[in-house]
C-alpha cells in the first residue's frame, strides 16, 4: 500500500467531521456581516470526489489530499447581470419545490451541470453565510461524489463551464494570491486561487476562495503562502 492509498477515506472522513462544527460562522463574521432580516435563503453544493481527468503536479502536504482529489467548480456566464464571468460552486435559491437547503443545492447542481444526484452522498450542511451584496442567506452543502457523472453546462446562459479541479492545485503556494478592490477611498482584500479548468486559466476569488479558503485552514491542508502577492481587480457594477 502507497503512503495516499487511503487518502480518498482520510479526506472524506475529515470533510464529514466539519458538520455541526460552528467554525464557518465563527470565521465569517470576521469578514463580512450582514443583517439577516429580508435575506434570501440560498445553497451551494460544495461538491468532493476522487478526480477523473488530469490530476495534480503538485504534492500536497495533507496526508489526505491525493494528486486526484477534486472539487467541483463552474464558470459563470459573462452575460448575467450578477457575478458575471466569476468561478463559482455549483448553487442558487432555495425554491418552493425544495424541501429544504440540501434539496436545493442537489437541484441547482443537476440543473447548471448535469450530475447525477443519486452519485452525490450528502455529507451535511454548514452554517449559514450572510451575503450583505446580494442580500442572500447561503447554507453550504458538503457533498462527496461517491459514483461521479459526467458533467458540461446545461444552459450556457447561465454558465459557460463546469470542471473538476485538482484540491492540490488549490493548495499549491504558486496559484494563490490576495485580490484587492478599492473603491471610494475604501479596500477590500480576499484569498483567491488560480486554476487551470476547461482548457483556461482562471482565477477563484470573492465567496468562493473564502469559503475554500476556511475550509482548507479549518481542514488542516492550507500550505503557507505568501499573502503580499496582490493582484488588483477592477470594480464590480454596484447592485
Amino acid at each position: 500500500m502507497t503512503p495516499r492509498d487511503d487518502a480518498p477515506l482520510a479526506a472524506r472522513t475529515q470533510l464529514a467531521a466539519l458538520v455541526g462544527r460552528p467554525w464557518l460562522a465563527e470565521r465569517w463574521a470576521d469578514v463580512r456581516e450582514a443583517d439577516d432580516e429580508g435575506t434570501r435563503p440560498a445553497a451551494v453544493l460544495i461538491l468532493f470526489g476522487v478526480l477523473d481527468g488530469r490530476p495534480s503536479d503538485h504534492e500536497a502536504q495533507a496526508r489526505a489530499v491525493s494528486r486526484d482529489l477534486d472539487v467541483l467548480l463552474l464558470a459563470r456566464a459573462t452575460t448575467l447581470r450578477s457575478h458575471a464571468g466569476q468561478i463559482a460552486f455549483p448553487g442558487g435559491r432555495v425554491d418552493d419545490v425544495d424541501a429544504d437547503p440540501v434539496d436545493a443545492a442537489l437541484r441547482e447542481a443537476r440543473e447548471e451541470t448535469g450530475l447525477d444526484p443519486a452519485g452525490v452522498e450528502v455529507l451535511g450542511a454548514l452554517e449559514e453565510i450572510p451575503l450583505s451584496r446580494s442580500s442572500h442567506l447561503v447554507t453550504p452543502v458538503l457533498g462527496w461524489w461517491a459514483a461521479p457523472t459526467a458533467v458540461a453546462p446545461v444552459d450556457r446562459a447561465e454558465s459557460s463551464a463546469v470542471f473538476r479541479t485538482p484540491v492540490a492545485d488549490l493548495l499549491d503556494p504558486a496559484n494563490r494570491c490576495t485580490t484587492v478592490i478599492r473603491r471610494d477611498g475604501m479596500e477590500w482584500r480576499g484569498p483567491a486561487f488560480t486554476v487551470h479548468g476547461a482548457g483556461a486559466e482562471r482565477l477563484v476569488w470573492g465567496f468562493t476562495a473564502m469559503v475554500l479558503d476556511m475550509l482548507f485552514d479549518q481542514l488542516g491542508w492550507t500550505e503557507p503562502w505568501d499573502r503580499g502577492r496582490e493582484l488588483d481587480l477592477p470594480l464590480p457594477p454596484r447592485p
